[in-house]
Order: C-alpha cells, then sequence, then structure tokens
C-alpha cells in the first residue's frame, strides 16, 4: 500500500511541476514561436504525465498547464491576466484538452491492466484444466487449487473438506457474490467477511466437498477474480467426479 501512495504522490508532484518546468525552459523562444505551438507541446506534457500516472495526475497536469500558459506566454507576462480573447480561447482549450486526454489515457492504464489480469486468470484455470488431465489422482488437483486461491483471492489459509456440510458458515455463491447468515454481503464496499467461507465443489451436479476459505485482514478480490474461484472449484469438483472421490482418498 506504501509504495501505491508514494508512487501517486510522485506522479502528483510531476503532475505540478512537469509543466512548469518545460513552460519554463520555452521562455526564450516565446517571441518565436506562437501560443498555439505552446499549447501543444503542454499538451503534449500532460499526455506524458497522465499515461505513467492516475487520473489525478493527469487533471493536475492540464491545470498546471494551464496556468503557466497563462503567466509566462500572455500578455502581460509573469503575471496571472490575459488581455486577448485569442489567448484565452487557447488557455480554455488547453485546459479542457488536457483533462480530456489525461481521462484517456488513464481509461487506456487501466484497460491494460484488466487485459493483463485477465490473461493470468485465464493462465489459471488452464493450468488447472492441465493437472486434472494428467494427475493420478484428485488431491493433486485440490491441492493446486488451493494455492490458486490463497493467491487470487488473498487468503491467509486454505483447506477443503470432502463432502462436509457441518455448520452454517458464509458462502462464495457460483455467481460471486457472498452471503452471510444468508444475507448478501458488500465484497467491494467492505472487503470479505472476517470468517471462514465456504466455495463448494459440485460433479456432475453432485456436491462432492468444500474449500474453506480464511481471508487476509483486507482482502477485497474483484468479482471477476472470485468468479475465477468458482471455476477453479468447479474443476476440483469435475476431478473428484471422474476419478469417484466423494468423502475422501
Amino acid at each position: 500500500m506504501r509504495r501505491f501512495l508514494d508512487r501517486d504522490l510522485v506522479a502528483a508532484a510531476a503532475g505540478l511541476l512537469a509543466p512548469l518546468a518545460v513552460a519554463a525552459a520555452l521562455i526564450p523562444a516565446r517571441t518565436h514561436i506562437s501560443n498555439t505551438d505552446v499549447a501543444l507541446v503542454l499538451v503534449v506534457v500532460v499526455v506524458a504525465v497522465a499515461a505513467n500516472g492516475r487520473r489525478l495526475a493527469g487533471a493536475l497536469a492540464a491545470l498546471s498547464a494551464a496556468v503557466w500558459f497563462d503567466f509566462f506566454f500572455t500578455r502581460p507576462y509573469e503575471r496571472f491576466a490575459i488581455t486577448k480573447s485569442a489567448d484565452i480561447r487557447t488557455a480554455v482549450l488547453l485546459l479542457l484538452v488536457g483533462l480530456a486526454v489525461s481521462q484517456l489515457a488513464a481509461r487506456a492504464r487501466r484497460l491494460e491492466v484488466i487485459a493483463i489480469t485477465d490473461a493470468r486468470y485465464l493462465d489459471q484455470i488452464h493450468a488447472t484444466a492441465e493437472r486434472a488431465q494428467t494427475a493420478t489422482s484428485a488431491s493433486e488437483v485440490v491441492d493446486q487449487v488451493k494455492g490458486q486461491l490463497t493467491d487470487l483471492l488473498a487468503l491467509r489459509g486454505c483447506r477443503f473438506e470432502y463432502g462436509s456440510l457441518l455448520g452454517h458458515p458464509a458462502q462464495l455463491r457460483p455467481d460471486g457474490s457472498v452471503l452471510v447468515r444468508r444475507k448478501p454481503w458488500d465484497v467491494e464496499g467492505q472487503g470479505l467477511p472476517d470468517e471462514e467461507i465456504e466455495l463448494r465443489a459440485f460433479g456432475n451436479g453432485r456436491y462432492l466437498g468444500r474449500f474453506m476459505l480464511r481471508p487476509a485482514p483486507g482482502a477485497k478480490p474483484s468479482l471477476q477474480a472470485r468468479l475465477v474461484a468458482v471455476t477453479l472449484a468447479d474443476q476440483v469438483g469435475a476431478a473428484l467426479h471422474t476419478t469417484g472421490t466423494a468423502g475422501g482418498e
């Protein structure tokens, strides 16, 4: 968490300072280049900041670019005042374009992260399917999935119970939702509940066992991750059904 916070602070600082640095570097040439060209250069700076930081960093860069464009490149120089309507339009457009491209850049980064995450999820499902095909016993598949679930859902522990249905623990349902005492639990808002959660494994429609999940404090896996967990449990159920395991081995 500290690492991500530090990165966000660095990105925010870059958003504020990078346009200032570039604008200051362009001061000697301000009598030779048009304000439109200066605005385009500053937009490039905003894009660079937004592409490497979060949406806030891009927005700060857009605001900083508009402010320093006004201060250094509109008359009267070195004052926060604009007298020409053309410069006012350029400053406003610089701010609006900067905000727009920062949103687009942040969205592109988010889509890239989702694509990478999707690939990792598919790799896990594929790896379990391969293990189910080659394993000499269903327990090998169970052990592999326990490790995958621990990583996928940020667990501090995971065990598998063959055939047992004792108690009324919280449940991770097939649709990725979580029930606590038979009531929906807001995972997105509250994270996983601080208690054991069962994830059942079925083979050919028959209940064969369940994973008992112990979440780490603050664990908040996405719906996508929870659905992958359900898929992995289904693969275990299929392996148990194939080997005829239903109450231990």
